[in-house]
């Protein structure tokens, strides 16, 4: 019985190395598929990253691929970002950043003020020069983001220098979309030449200076909003008054910043059948990038143009342009 007894436990540890080998294998098998090292799970990585707004959130996880892990602060557009204060755990968060992506010029500096320690700053002001007074909605401009865009990769690298080819693939990528972008934009420019626009706020300025669609709206309306003021009720009459006789071609409103004043022009422009083209200062969902966002605005924008060009101009608005 003895013997027996051996011989079946000798059976049963080879069964039970069989068992592991094959698991043994199994686990090999799976890790060549993906790519990875068995242990990857443990050794991987990432780059901490947090964004203080997902305007330049969604633009770091592009350029960073699964290299980063990225978390934006404010990403809703039910939510005034010009009003935004943080919460604790808003703080906490960036206090854990590796990098910290910011707007900059007064944007968001509750979000450079909780950095602490090490944490390297990538900010949009900075990397085009602009500063506190400027208009701040710097993702709309193609230089901010074409700035931004080799900025973040540099950090990238410089945090993670074995991964600097990887890097430079994905911005290499990004920037041909970007190239893409500009192309569209060029198309639209010579189809709408002349064009016009009156804004509600200043959000999508440098997108429309991209674009290069005047702006009509009366100089010291736009002044007050950029400074987060009233405009005076003469302003608003006055920019009524160019709405109500087609002056602009179309209306931006930035839905974010919506007040009793707001609602007032929008609403001549709607009984005037001006087109209304709701721009938002954060990503709306349903954007997965910046260009296919502003692609999207842009296709938008084309259409009401072309809707605004088939209604009857005051023989004022014919003159040539100088």
């Amino acid at each position: 019985m003895q013997g027996s007894t051996r011989g079946m436990l000798r059976v049963g540890a080879a069964a039970v190395t069989c068992v592991a080998m094959v698991v043994g294998l199994a686990g090999c098998g799976g890790s060549q598929g993906s790519g990875q090292d068995p242990d990857a799970s443990t050794q991987f990585d990432p780059i901490v990253v947090v964004s203080s707004i997902n305007q330049w959130g969604i633009l770091a996880k592009e350029l960073g691929g699964d290299q980063v892990k990225v978390t934006s602060i404010l990403g809703s557009t039910n939510v005034d970002a010009h009003d935004f204060e943080p919460r604790t755990s808003d703080i906490a968060t960036i206090s854990k950043a590796r990098i910290l992506v910011a707007n900059g010029a007064g944007y968001d500096d509750w979000a450079t003020k909780a950095v602490t320690g090490d944490t390297t700053i990538v900010s949009a002001a900075d990397a085009v020069g602009a500063s506190d007074g400027d208009n701040p909605h710097l993702w709309f401009s193609k230089d901010a983001r074409k700035a931004m865009a080799r900025e973040l990769s540099d950090a990238f690298a410089k945090t993670k220098p074995d991964e600097g080819r990887y890097f430079s693939d994905r911005l290499e990528d990004w920037s041909k979309s970007e190239a893409g972008l500009e192309s569209t934009m060029d198309d639209f420019a010579e189809r709408h030449r002349n064009a016009t626009y009156a804004a509600t706020e200043s959000v999508a300025h440098y997108l429309m200076s991209d674009l290069k669609v005047r702006d009509v709206t009366p100089e010291q309306y736009t002044q007050a909003s950029l400074n987060d003021g009233e405009p005076a009720p003469a302003d608003v009459q006055s920019l009524q008054s160019l709405i109500e006789g087609h002056k602009a071609g179309l209306v931006v409103n930035n839905p974010q910043e919506a007040s009793d004043m707001t609602n007032l022009v929008t609403g001549t422009a709607h009984k005037s059948d001006v087109p209304v083209v709701d721009v938002s200062e954060q990503v709306p969902e349903g954007q997965k990038t910046l260009v296919d966002w502003m692609t999207s605005l842009i296709s938008e924008m084309d259409k009401a143009l072309d809707e605004s060009a088939e209604l009857p101009q005051p023989q004022s608005s014919q003159s040539p342009s100088k």
